[in-house]
Formats: C-alpha cells, sequence, structure tokens
C-alpha cells in the first residue's frame, strides 16, 4: 500500500542573518501517525513549525499540505483553514476572556471564517458549540473553572486550554510545540491520554518536546534536528540508542 503523506517539506532553508537555523530539510509525516521532533535548545525545532503555519516564510524549499504548498504566500488564517493548527511554546489566548469563550471562539472563526458583528450575544446562543467546548475542556480537567479569566490561570493550565482550542477545530494536521511544558506529571499523563485517544480518531500530529517520558509514549516516528539539520530519523527505539543523537544531547536528557 502506497504511503499516504499529510505532509511533505522538501529542501527548506532558513537563515536568520548569517545563523543558518534550517538546513536542508527534508521530512515526511505520514497521515494518522504522530511524528515527534527532537533536539537540543536552539536546534530549529519550533522555527520549522512556524514555516508550516507561514509564520516564517523559508529562503527556499516546499511544505506541502493538502495538494497547498505552504510557503507559497499562503496566510497562517488560510493554512488554519486547510485544517492546521498550531499550539505554542507561549500560550496564545484570550485573557480577558473565560475558558468558556477562549474554546468556542476559534471553532466559530474555522467554522464562519470571521467574526460575528455582536460576537457575545452569538457565543450565549450556541448550545451545541458550547456543549463540545465543555466537552474538551472536561477532557483537559478544566471543565470545573469555566467561567474563570483565562489570564489567572497557570502556565500549565493555559497549555492546556490553548490545546483545547486547537481540538475544538477538528484539525487535519495538529502542531504541538512543548504541549506539556509546565504542567504536574498528573496533568502530563492526562495530556498524553487525551492525545492517544485522538490518534485513535486519524487526527495526524507533530509534536515537539523536551519530556521523553512524553515523546516516547506518543511518537510513531521521531527527527532528531541539530543545529538546523536532521541528524537522525526512525522509529522511537532506533532513536534511543543512536549514537548522534547522544553525541547532540550531550547528556542532557535520559532517552
Amino acid at each position: 500500500m502506497e504511503d499516504n503523506y499529510v505532509l511533505e517539506i522538501s529542501g527548506v532553508n532558513k537563515t536568520f542573518g548569517g545563523l543558518k537555523a534550517l538546513s536542508n530539510i527534508n521530512l515526511k509525516v505520514k497521515e494518522g501517525t504522530t511524528h515527534a521532533i527532537i533536539g537540543p535548545n536552539g536546534a530549529g525545532k519550533s522555527t520549522l513549525l512556524n514555516t508550516c503555519i507561514a509564520k516564517l516564510v523559508p529562503d527556499s524549499g516546499s511544505i506541502m499540505f493538502a495538494g497547498h504548498d505552504l510557503t507559497d504566500g499562503m496566510t497562517p488564517h488560510g493554512i488554519n483553514q486547510l485544517g492546521v493548527s498550531r499550539v505554542f511554546q507561549t500560550p496564545e489566548i484570550f485573557p480577558e476572556l473565560s475558558l468558556l469563550h477562549n474554546v468556542m471562539i476559534p471553532a466559530f472563526a474555522k467554522r464562519d471564517g470571521a467574526f460575528k458583528f455582536n460576537l457575545f450575544k452569538w457565543l450565549r446562543n450556541e448550545k451545541q458549540l458550547k456543549d463540545e467546548a465543555m466537552h474538551y475542556l472536561d477532557d483537559l480537567g478544566l471543565a470545573d473553572s469555566c467561567d474563570i479569566r483565562a489570564g489567572s490561570l497557570s502556565r500549565g493550565d493555559k497549555r492546556r486550554l490553548e490545546l483545547a482550542m486547537c481540538l475544538i477545530q477538528h484539525p487535519k494536521l495538529l502542531l504541538l510545540d512543548e504541549p506539556t511544558a509546565g504542567m504536574a506529571r498528573h496533568d502530563t499523563n492526562r495530556t498524553i491520554d487525551l492525545l492517544k485517544r485522538i490518534k485513535e480518531g486519524g487526527m495526524t500530529k507533530i509534536i515537539i518536546e523536551h519530556d521523553m517520558h512524553v515523546v516516547f509514549s506518543l511518537a510513531d516516528q521521531i527527527s532528531v534536528l541539530a543545529q538546523g539539520a536532521i541528524i537522525a530519523e526512525g522509529k522511537p527505539e532506533e532513536i534511543k540508542g543512536h549514537p548522534k543523537v547522544r553525541e547532540a544531547y550531550l547528556g542532557t536528557v535520559e532517552l
């Protein structure tokens, strides 16, 4: 059976001044899999994800998703409408709004493409969307806090909220940049369990994570970045003992 690749990155390069942030990146992500990207700080991991959502434009190369080259003049909003959602390193939420409204708004924007004039009146009348938002908040252990102001949350809880904001959009491809950073181990394990259930539903995920417990619990395939280049690729059991990977980390993590 021919492999069905959701995302194909070909020959992507990105330079900031004299610094080569990405060097000839070639990466294919199979549909329905979880593909982890790991590497030391400064390796280029977040830069790579930013090129996938047009937050950064690569100097050369192409990124193909659903028949579209994401580097060919597309906007972040246009890429989101195609079915790509992103969880950022620093959670991007609406701090003055409730958790419930934070989760409802991106679903509405994805569905209708723009905000209605009287947004809050509309939110009050959207029972089906409210029920779905509560479902995701409950899955992430935030339902009891649904009416509080999002800006009052801890960093770990903000990350869980942003994940709910992405999941309610039903993306075809979910990009996760350190999704469990700042979480207690209990909440990390709860997030792992949720992401495993999402995988059973067929959603494709790319995950950047320093916590190897998370990586090896979720990843089907791992790519290792160091100094802007992919130095190793393989299944988790192949990466654990890879000498180049251990050298890149200099013993700073337990693989």
